[in-house]
Order: structure tokens, then sequence, then C-alpha cells
């Protein structure tokens, strides 16, 4: 193993720490926006053309864009990213960036 790559390496931040909270917070809340843009896509999948009344190709994109977007915004507030959050915490969980 090369020294140069293990003086390069990043410490794993540890639950507890500003740094290592930030990072599992961060994660957590991108977990809870994956779970919403689920719940946006099941709920959506049988709406009609809302945005244009013609049957654009690129109507099923633009869509999933807007869910996906709107997810990602409201991640956090939900409760699935605190809960997860906490129990992480508890158990000590390290997170890598």
């Amino acid at each position: 193993m090369d020294i140069t790559a293990v003086q390069n390496q990043r410490a794993i931040p540890t639950i507890g720490s500003k740094e290592g909270d930030k990072a599992l917070r961060e994660k957590t809340d991108q977990f809870e926006a994956i779970i919403v843009k689920m719940m946006l896509d099941e709920a959506m999948k049988d709406e009609k053309n809302v945005f244009t009344s013609a049957n654009d190709p690129g109507d099923k994109i633009f869509k999933s864009m807007y869910r996906e977007e709107l997810s990602n915004a409201s991640a956090g507030g939900f409760g699935f990213s605190q809960m997860l959050f906490e129990h992480l915490s508890q158990k000590g969980a390290k997170i890598d960036k």
C-alpha cells in the first residue's frame, strides 16, 4: 500500500461530532426524499396531462422531474428522516462521505 494513499484518506466522521451529525442528517434527508418520490410516483401514476393538453412524449419526463424536485424540496419535513437519524445516532453509526 502506498503511503500517499494513507495520508489522503479522510477520517470517517462519528455521530456526536458536528461534522458527523451533519453528514448523517444529509443522508437521512436523501433517504426520505427517495421515499417521498416513490409515494408521489404511485399517487400520480394515473394522472392525465396536467401541464399540457397534448399527448407530449416529454410530458412523462417533465412530470418525473417535477416530482423529484418536489420530493427533494420537502425532504426532512415528513419525519422519516428524523426517526432514522435518531435511531442511527443511538446505534453510533458512522457515515462515510
